[in-house]
């Protein structure tokens, strides 16, 4: 097999070392590499939830997950912790505010807020 120029390194496939080929460039690359080094290609893909390593993306072989529905299962969870920690800080961002503009306003967005705290958007 020909030896290939990969960045600075002059990497042969031979026996000692199994190699694979790129599906999108061609060029040889490590077995255990994840990316192409030529490309930048995903050569290995690894299971969101399990950490099972394999060749091709969509769903797991061995815990079937489908990786895109996982990952957006994630991100709305996450979304949906960030939009309640941001509520929360705004109700005591406002119930700072009506405290401190107290001696201006006498008090009445005070008692609005206090007497009717389910009123949100």
């Amino acid at each position: 097999m020909q030896p290939q120029l990969i960045g600075s390194l002059l990497m042969v496939c031979s026996t000692k070392m199994v190699c694979m080929g790129c599906p999108k460039c061609g060029t040889a690359a490590p077995d255990a590499a994840h990316f192409c080094p030529r490309c930048h290609a995903t050569l290995l893909f690894i299971c969101p939830s399990c950490q099972h390593e394999q060749r091709h993306g969509g769903t797991c072989d061995q815990c079937g997950v489908d990786f895109m529905k996982y990952i957006g299962a994630v991100v709305a969870g996450k979304r949906d912790r960030a939009d309640a920690a941001r509520d929360r800080k705004a109700q005591r961002s406002t119930l700072l505010r009506n405290v401190l503009l107290l001696p201006f306003n006498m008090g009445i967005p005070l008692l609005r807020q206090l007497l009717n705290p389910s009123k949100r958007d």
